[in-house]
């Protein structure tokens, strides 16, 4: 029989109600935490604020990828419609000045590259997909869904200390705090 140890993922405290979720969020966020989340059934207005939690780098992504969308779509129809096979409708020019035949194509791949890139962005920045998370090895965390309200602390943060971190959410208000380790 071989005992191989397990890796820690981090704390997973419990809170009684939605307002002690949220002073707890504060606790945690003063005590400097970066990599940690807050688990309810429901969206808590503030929590964002409460947690620290900056402005998603998403809408700059989406601009360059709409944009380049935009780009393509010009680039397509111009060097089609004007460089290599010259279409002539009813006397009019075959040259840059026939942008508004353009404009379809333009919109079109202009939504069809933002919505591919929020698609991907979204999955890269969530880190996504991953099939097992150590949280779902919790007994009391698939109460997340129904009436619990959680805090994670992760192993991983560099603030993280197994007595201290324990500590301070014992202090924000925290029951059943449970360390859990990662399945191989």
């Amino acid at each position: 029989m071989s005992t191989t140890a397990k890796r820690v993922y981090g704390y997973l405290a419990e809170f009684d109600s939605a307002s002690a979720l949220y002073k707890g969020a504060e606790k945690v966020r003063d005590a400097g935490f970066k990599k940690w989340d807050c688990y309810s059934p429901y969206p808590i207005h503030g929590m964002d604020d409460a947690m620290g939690m900056k402005r998603s780098i998403l809408p700059y992504f989406v601009f360059f990828g709409g944009s380049a969308g935009l780009l393509t779509g010009f680039s397509l129809a111009f060097v089609t419609q004007v460089l290599i096979y010259p279409t002539v409708v009813q006397a009019k020019p075959a040259n840059i000045f026939t942008t508004a035949a353009f404009f379809p194509i333009m919109f079109e791949l202009t939504i069809l590259f933002s919505g591919f890139t929020v698609l991907f962005g979204l999955l890269g920045l969530m880190q996504l997909p991953r099939l097992n998370h150590p949280l779902f090895a919790s007994r009391q965390f698939a109460r997340s869904t129904d009436d619990g309200f959680f805090i994670a602390v992760e192993a991983r943060d560099a603030n993280f200390n197994p007595e201290e971190t324990k500590a301070l959410l014992e202090d924000a208000g925290g029951k059943n705090i449970e360390l859990v380790q990662e399945e191989d």
